[in-house]
């Protein structure tokens, strides 16, 4: 197996989709890293929803993850569809990071919200653009799922601080009270978002079933 996943390394890096990743890293520099270029200061709440922007950004690029035109013609690989899908998040991950840090640095220090609390927030999104993509895969096995996920995951960014109860909302400001309860609800949200992202990844049980009926006839 592990020679098989080093053989899929190279083949599976060139068929990311290095495009959408970098349209939606760039964006989100852009939008933590001008206002500093052009008026020198950040207010702190202008800092903390440019990284939420940059963070939905970068999860918009991630939601097209899962592209892969030639799915159907290579179902045949030996390796289960969560080891290739793993493959494909273990190759972006440190991309992810570095882009991260960086989008991290270019917040002023005195206006930067807490690192860590941000960054369960940008894992929280990333995940949950991975989920959409790997939903579409699995309930319709759809070769390129990136633009239904990136628009899924767009149109909940952009309602669910509108739409979410006040008791509910995971977007607050720091500093204030429910800071901290906000972000045990990140970190369900996270946790919750992997193990479905998880279950999806797993081969369809019926697909498998009408395999092993063709292999007995045959």
């Amino acid at each position: 197996m592990a020679g098989i996943i080093r053989a899929l390394v190279l083949p599976v890096a060139r068929t990311l989709p290095w495009l959408p990743l970098a349209a939606g890293g760039t964006v989100g520099l852009l939008l933590v890293g001008v206002p500093r270029l052009v008026s020198g200061e950040t207010p702190e709440e202008i800092a903390l929803l440019l990284l939420r922007g940059a963070a939905l950004a970068f999860g918009l690029g991630l939601a097209f993850l899962m592209d892969d035109p030639a799915r159907h013609t290579t179902a045949g690989v030996p390796v289960r569809r969560a080891v290739r899908a793993g493959l494909r998040v273990a190759l972006v991950a440190p991309v992810a990071v570095g882009w991260w840090t960086v989008a991290l640095l270019l917040v002023p220090a005195e206006v930067r919200p807490p690192v860590g609390d941000m960054t369960l927030e940008a894992a929280a999104t990333a995940v949950l653009a991975l989920l959409a993509g790997a939903a579409a895969v699995r309930l319709r096995d759809e070769p390129e799922p990136g633009q239904a996920a990136a628009a899924a995951l767009l149109l909940t960014g952009l309602v669910a601080p509108l739409l979410m109860p006040d008791r509910w909302t995971l977007f607050v400001q720091p500093h204030v009270d429910r800071w901290d309860e906000a972000h045990r609800s990140w970190a369900w949200l996270l946790a919750g978002a992997a193990l479905v992202w998880a279950a999806c990844l797993l081969e369809p049980v019926r697909r498998r079933r009408v395999r092993a009926v063709f292999t007995a006839r045959s």
